[in-house]
């Protein structure tokens, strides 16, 4: 009988990382987790029974071990501080953990021949829009040191393609959101900055209120307008990328959005709508840097992976993550 091919998913305890391991999982592939625990939770494994390794991409040797010890087939690297408010106050702790980490684990690869990476990047990559929908041809213009540290792996990866033939495949991701739709996975930020678990919580009582920072861009109501994926057609997308790699596909980007944007309000008046409870609401000023609207095109992915996004409704994907949240953060009392 044929082993599954073993894949090592770095922050695997993480939100998108934990339902990449799930998809992964029902895909036939067997799963090695690595992850430092920092922000990621342990306990969202144990349902799932995959095997975990806590420890840190730094860690030169750990990596050899793991790839001395286990036939990795290729690797899916979640692993980063993704706060783009903490990473303008801290760039360096950014730099250091979403680059350089990023770099000894690529090196540990090659060392040990493993050349296939799906890596976890970003829309903010390309910076304010210059047209809507945003496609992988947009300019790049990163506006924050996060957005900056993904870019630089982006560039890293690039460079080890020609070197090294070292494929990989990179998800721009727009806003990842929902949860699984059994209630088993969801997401579990400390602290909190997305705008669906943040209006779940304000509903939940545990928090006073949701800020909305801006009523006056120009959008037919005023508030930013976004692109809200759901995590598991994210998780799918992870699964179509590494298979593409595992037939010899050449290095590649693929935006992944629904390709559909909603405003703040129309978030969380479905919220509102989902949970069946108020959520209040204090409108304050513009945060330095967003952006009216950033919708992207995931044309690309659809065409080559097949990719095709099984929860594009606003309110299925708040459905799904009133559910999560209900359980993890039962409602105040107070």
């Amino acid at each position: 009988m044929v082993e599954p091919p073993t894949i090592l998913v770095t922050g695997g305890a993480g939100y998108i990382g934990a339902h990449a391991v799930k998809a992964l999982q029902q895909a036939g592939y067997r799963v090695l987790v690595l992850d430092n625990l920092s922000y990621g939770h342990a306990e969202l494994l144990v349902p799932l029974g995959a095997e975990l390794i806590v420890g840190d991409t730094h860690d030169r040797p750990l990596l050899d071990r793991i790839f001395q010890d286990y036939t990795i087939a290729a690797v899916m690297h979640f692993a980063a501080f993704i706060a783009v408010g903490e990473s303008v106050h801290h760039p360096a702790i950014y730099y250091r953990n979403n680059v350089l980490g990023s770099l000894t684990l690529l090196e540990a690869m090659l060392a040990a021949e493993v050349k296939k990476f799906v890596f976890s990047s970003t829309c903010a990559v390309y910076g304010l829009p210059q047209a809507i929908p945003m496609t992988e041809e947009h300019p790049i213009n990163p506006l924050s040191p996060y957005a900056t540290s993904k870019r630089m792996v982006e560039q890293i990866l690039a460079d080890f393609d020609q070197a090294y033939g070292l494929k990989s495949v990179i998800f721009r991701y727009f806003n990842a959101s929902g949860a699984d739709p059994t209630g088993q996975l969801g997401e579990d930020h400390y602290p909190e900055t997305h705008l669906i678990p943040l209006a779940l919580l304000t509903a939940l009582g545990h928090r006073s209120h949701l800020s909305l920072f801006g009523t006056d861009y120009d959008t037919p109501d005023g508030t930013a307008i976004r692109d809200y994926i759901h995590v598991c057609d994210l998780a799918d997308a992870h699964i179509l990328g590494l298979q593409y790699l595992l037939k010899n596909g050449d290095s590649e980007v693929f935006n992944l959005g629904n390709g559909n944007g909603f405003s703040v309000r129309e978030v969380i008046q479905t919220a509102e709508q989902v949970t069946g409870l108020p959520i209040p609401v204090v409108e304050s000023p513009r945060r330095a840097g967003d952006a009216p609207v950033l919708v992207g095109s995931s044309t690309k992915a659809r065409e080559i992976l097949a990719w095709q996004p099984q929860y594009a409704e606003l309110e299925t994907i708040i459905g799904h993550a009133w559910q999560w949240h209900q359980q993890r953060h039962p409602k105040s009392k107070s």
